[in-house]
């Protein structure tokens, strides 16, 4: 399959291999591009969270060696698996991988916490899907919540990205937020592309994603079971299989 990638760079380039690898085609296209921003305090803090990878990108680009060296020595609760693989990788020794949502992670560090042993340091983008920080301090604990980074969304797809859509060349497009697909959508109505993509499979990380599509009408739409890459990518060379068929 052709397939539209428009995750930010870097992860857009380690997708693009990954597709490629199982014989796939990307086409990159990143809606989002990123930015760091504030340092990050670690006085009193037990533990992080991070919902990101640009999170954990973010604090080794802005408080450098000092900073990645302190974060390291606490606790890290990660959203899921690709989150904790990039802090494992910058080096942190304490990883806890949660199940792929925010608000899994949330029950689970309630569970195993006790507030009255620090603050948490959220590493929080500029944009929150999930209340992370009010639903913890309902249950006692005082959550610090710096910006680390930021994501500036595009105002426009690519020329070449039109006339992909355009002549039907995409097989499928890759939505892995519900800020991209937004974006998407936003920006398939501005090209007057509406109608080019009303057949074309939409492959979405979440439900969540999927309804961030509806501005578009009745697009198909493919969910992963669960809000993992490797069950999108399933869904993807299950569909792969389907037009071979």
């Amino acid at each position: 399959m052709r397939l539209l990638v428009t995750r930010p760079e870097p992860d857009a380039l380690k997708l693009r291999a990954v597709l490629e690898e199982a014989g796939h085609e990307a086409v990159v296209e990143p809606l989002l591009s990123l930015s760091f921003g504030e340092a990050v305090d670690l006085d009193g803090a037990q533990a992080l969270i991070a919902t990101s990878r640009n999170a954990l990108r973010a604090i080794k680009e802005t408080g450098g060696a000092p900073v990645l060296t302190e974060a390291r020595q606490l606790p890290l609760f990660a959203v899921g698996r690709a989150t904790a693989a990039e802090a494992r990788t910058l080096g942190f020794g304490t990883v806890v991988t949660g199940a792929g949502t925010a608000a899994e992670l949330v029950a689970h560090i309630v569970s195993v916490l006790d507030p009255a042993a620090g603050v948490l340091v959220h590493l929080a983008g500029d944009t929150l899907a999930h209340d992370l920080a009010g639903e913890l301090e309902g249950h006692g604990f005082r959550v610090r919540q710096p910006v680390v980074y930021r994501m500036r969304a595009a105002t426009a797809f690519a020329d070449t990205t039109v006339e992909d859509l355009a002549s039907q060349a995409i097989d499928g497009v890759i939505l892995m937020s519900p800020r991209t697909a937004a974006i998407y959508a936003r920006l398939v109505g501005r090209h007057g592309l509406s109608t080019a993509v009303r057949q074309l499979p939409h492959f979405c990380l979440s439900e969540a994603i999927a309804q961030r599509l509806e501005p578009l009408g009745p697009v198909p739409t493919r969910i992963a079971e669960a809000p993992r890459l490797q069950e999108l990518l399933a869904l993807i060379d299950e569909s792969a299989a389907q037009l071979d068929g």
